[in-house]
């Protein structure tokens, strides 16, 4: 059967309980918003297909539980992962100061070419904010990473936030195959076993690059 997308990205949504990830997933997702969510217990993903320069991407989102009971579940899924989008509560600036252990636990569990952004969401709450759009944006520049504010509830700048990751992905993608002169590499190796590989087994740029070519170019 002939396949329905050109890539396969595999995006995580990390950060504190309650910042909103599942909400921001499902609004990407489903375009809907729910309130009543109950903590994410362990991990949950959806998939949804979108059309970039003429190419389908199938993102598969995987939301990972943010309390800490549960951070050596999530460690295992940092594993494959092309892009990271790393959340926190604009109202709530225990979630923000979070953000740079969250990016440690990144540093040391998820490929080091692994595309990363960070998302102040609940921006429709600006009357309860704790953390100013300024510091965000410094934050995102001291780690040389994206940043947008979103809010799943009022919808601003989920779609924008996921369609920037992705697109990223892609250039770096395409750019690493054209290096590695692997512009059809991805026939017949769609079978790449991209989540049980570990930074640590990819010794070179050149071994990562075919590596990647092999198991995303679907």
């Amino acid at each position: 059967m002939a396949k329905t997308y050109d890539y396969l990205f595999k995006l995580l949504l990390i950060g504190d309980s309650g910042v909103g990830k599942t909400c921001v997933l499902f609004r990407f997702s489903e375009d809907a918003f729910n309130s009543t969510f109950i903590s994410t217990i362990g991990i949950d993903f959806k998939i949804r297909t979108i059309e970039l320069d003429g190419k389908k991407i199938k993102l598969q989102i995987w939301d990972t539980a943010g309390q800490e009971r549960f951070r050596t579940i999530t460690t295992a899924y940092y594993r494959g992962a092309m892009g990271i989008l790393l959340v926190y509560d604009i109202t709530n600036d225990k979630s923000f100061d979070n953000i740079k252990n969250w990016i440690r636990n990144i540093e040391e569990h998820a490929s080091a070419d692994v595309e990363k952004m960070i998302l102040g969401n609940k921006c429709d709450m600006n009357d309860k904010r704790q953390v100013s759009r300024e510091r965000g944006e410094q934050l995102a520049i001291e780690y040389g990473i994206k940043f947008m504010e979103t809010s799943a509830k009022a919808s601003i700048n989920v779609e924008e936030a996921f369609f920037t990751l992705a697109r990223d992905i892609k250039t770096k993608m395409e750019k690493k195959v054209e290096a590695s002169g692997g512009g059809g590499a991805g026939g017949g190796a769609s079978k790449g076993g991209g989540h049980n590989i570990k930074a640590s087994d990819t010794p070179s740029k050149a071994s990562f690059s075919s590596w990647l070519s092999k198991c995303s170019i679907l």
